[in-house]
C-alpha cells in the first residue's frame, strides 16, 4: 500500500497567490524548487553524468566509423541514421512499458549496465564485427533504457508547481553534460593529435577510442548515484509518497523473468498504439512530433556532419567541441530564464516561435564566406578566433558564421526544445507517464533518418579530397528546417492537442 510521509514544512504552509510582477515574481518561479525531494536532485545529477557519457560518444561516433572502423562518409551516415535510429527507437518504445512495468530505479541499473559492456568492447577492440555487435548495437538498448526514465522521474519527483522549472533545469543539466562533453572532445584531440594514440598498459587506443574511455568513466560514475534514489517514492502536492516498485514475473531464473518482461512489454508497447490509432488526438501529436522532427535534424547534425565538416574546412584538430559549447554556454543561461517567464504559454506556442528562430539561424552558413571575410578579422572575429578558441594565425570566416548560427539556434532552441518534453508529458494519463514520454522521442527518429543523408551530403558539399561547396550543404538543412515552423503553423487548427492546466487558446 501506499504510504504519505508528512509535508516539509514548505508544503504545510499555506501557498497563496503566486507573485506574478517584477524581480520578486521572477525569482520566485524558481523558488519552487525549494523542499524538493532529494530524488529531483538526483534525477538532474544522473542526466547529467548519462548526457557527458552519450554526448562523448555521439560527437566521436561518425569520426570512429571511418577512421578507425574504415567506413566511407555514405556508409557512416547510414549505419548511424537508418540503422541506430530505428533501433533507438524502437528500444526507446519498449523502454517506456519496461520502465512501467520494472520501476525507475530497476531501470536505470540495467540500462547503466549494458552501456558499460558496450562502451568497454568500443574501447577496447578493433575488429569491425566485434565493435559492432558488441558495442555500438547494444549501446543503442542501454541508452534507449535511460530516455524515457528521466522523463518520467522528471514528473514522478516534481510536485505541479515544480514540473515546468523541472523540465527546464532538466535540460539546463543536460546542456551543461554537453558542455563537458565537448571540452573533453577538444582536449583529447588537442592532446593525442586528431589520429594519434593513448598507449595504456601497452594498448595502443586511438584517439577516437580514448574519447569512448572517458565517456566509460562517466558510466561508472551512474552506479552509486542511482543507489540513492529511493524504491517507489513519489513527490505529490501533499507530500512525498512510497509505492512498492512493480515486479512482473518475480520467480523464476533471471534471464527468463527479464525475457517475459522483454515480451510483455513489447506486447504493452503495441497495445498503448492500438489504443491511440483509434483516438484522433494521436494522428495530431503524431503529426506535431514528425514536424519537429525537422528541427532535430539540425541538432542532430552537429554530431553527425559538424565534425566532418568542421575538420575538413577548418583543419585538423578544429576546436569543434569549443565551438558547439557556445549553443550549450547560452542554453544553461536562457533555458531556466525563459522557461520562468514563458510559463503561462502554451508548449505549442513555445515550439512555434522557437522553431522558426532555429530554421532561420541555419541560413547563416548559407551565405558566402567572403561576406564574413572582414568581419572575421575585426575585434569580434578575432575575439571569438584568438581569445575563445584559442585558434593561431588568421581566423577563418567560417568560425564567426559559426558562432553567429550557433548563438541564433540557441535562442530558438531555449525556446522550443524543452516544452516538447513537457508537451507530451502534458497529455499523458497518469501512470503511462514513462509511455508517453517515449513518444516524445519520435522526432529523434524522423532526424536521424534525415541526417542519413548527411554522408552523401558530406561527399558531394564537402568531401575529404577535392573542391568543396559547403553553403550549398547547409542551404538544404535549412530549407529542411523551416518544415516545421511552416507546417506548425499551417497545420495548428488540425494538429494542436490540449495541455492539461492550460487553456487551449494561451
Amino acid at each position: 500500500m501506499a504510504q504519505i510521509t508528512p509535508p516539509t514544512p514548505a508544503l504545510e504552509e499555506p501557498l497563496g497567490p503566486v507573485e506574478t510582477g517584477g524581480l520578486r515574481g521572477f525569482v520566485a518561479k524558481f523558488t519552487v524548487l525549494k523542499g524538493a525531494q532529494r530524488e529531483l536532485w538526483l534525477t538532474f545529477a544522473i542526466k547529467l553524468l548519462i548526457i557527458c557519457a552519450y554526448s562523448i560518444t555521439n560527437k566521436t561516433l561518425i569520426l570512429w566509423l571511418s577512421s578507425d572502423l574504415g567506413f566511407s562518409d555514405q556508409a557512416a551516415g547510414a549505419l548511424v541514421g537508418w540503422v541506430w535510429a530505428p533501433a533507438m527507437t524502437v528500444f526507446t518504445l519498449l523502454a517506456g512499458s519496461l520502465t512501467d512495468a520494472l520501476g525507475l530505479r530497476r531501470t536505470f541499473f540495467l540500462g547503466v549496465t549494458i552501456c558499460l559492456m558496450a562502451r568497454a568492447v568500443m574501447v577496447f577492440t578493433t575488429v569491425k564485427w566485434l565493435a559492432l555487435a558488441g558495442g555500438l548495437f547494444p549501446l543503442v538498448i542501454g541508452e534507449a533504457l535511460g530516455t524515457p526514465v528521466l522523463i518520467a522521474a522528471a514528473r514522478r519527483y516534481s510536485t505541479t508547481r515544480q514540473r515546468s522549472i523541472s523540465f527546464s533545469m532538466i535540460y539546463m543539466v543536460m546542456n551543461v553534460g554537453y558542455l563537458i562533453a565537448g571540452t573533453i572532445f577538444d582536449y583529447v584531440r588537442h592532446s593525442l593529435g586528431e589520429y594519434g594514440y593513448l598507449n595504456l598498459l601497452g594498448l595502443h587506443i586511438t584517439t577516437y577510442r580514448t574519447l569512448f574511455l572517458a565517456s566509460l568513466g562517466f558510466e561508472v560514475l551512474l552506479f552509486p548515484t542511482i543507489y540513492f534514489l529511493r524504491r517507489g517514492a513519489e513527490a505529490t502536492d501533499e507530500g512525498i509518497r512510497f509505492n512498492a516498485e512493480p515486479v512482473r514475473h518475480a520467480t523464476g531464473a533471471l534471464w527468463n523473468r527479464i525475457w517475459l518482461t522483454v515480451r510483455d512489454s513489447a506486447i504493452d508497447t503495441v497495445a498503448l498504439f492500438k489504443r491511440l490509432l483509434g483516438q484522433s488526438g494521436f494522428y495530431r501529436l503524431l503529426a506535431f512530433l514528425l514536424l519537429i522532427g525537422f528541427l532535430k535534424l539540425i541538432f542532430l547534425q552537429m554530431d553527425y556532419v559538424f565534425p566532418k565538416f568542421g575538420i575538413r574546412e577548418l583543419g585538423n584538430g578544429a576546436p569543434i567541441g569549443h565551438l558547439s559549447n557556445i549553443n550549450y554556454i547560452l542554453i544553461i543561461i536562457l533555458v531556466p530564464v525563459i522557461g520562468a517567464l514563458t510559463q503561462e504559454y502554451s508548449a505549442y506556442r513555445m515550439v512555434v516561435v522557437g522553431g522558426a528562430i532555429c530554421a532561420a539561424s541555419v541560413f547563416v552558413m548559407a551565405l558566402p564566406t567572403m561576406w564574413f571575410q572582414r568581419p572575421a578579422q575585426g575585434f569580434i572575429g578575432q575575439w571569438i578566433g584568438h581569445g575563445y578558441l584559442g585558434v593561431q594565425g588568421s581566423i577563418h570566416p567560417y568560425y564567426l558564421m559559426i558562432a553567429i548560427y550557433i548563438s541564433i539556434f540557441s535562442i530558438g532552441e531555449a525556446f522550443y526544445s524543452p516544452r516538447v518534453y513537457e508537451y507530451a508529458a502534458a497529455i499523458a494519463p497518469k501512470g503511462q507517464e514513462a509511455s508517453y514520454g517515449a513518444l516524445s522521442y519520435i522526432p529523434f527518429l524522423i532526424g536521424k533518418l534525415l541526417v542519413g543523408t548527411g554522408g552523401w551530403l558530406l561527399a558531394a558539399f564537402c568531401p575529404a579530397q577535392g573542391p568543396r561547396n559547403s553553403g550549398r550543404m547547409w542551404l538544404i538543412f535549412a530549407l529542411a528546417a523551416s518544415i516545421a515552423p511552416i507546417g506548425l503553423v499551417a497545420l495548428r487548427r488540425y494538429i494542436r492537442v490540449p495541455e492539461a492546466g492550460r487553456e487551449q487558446t494561451s
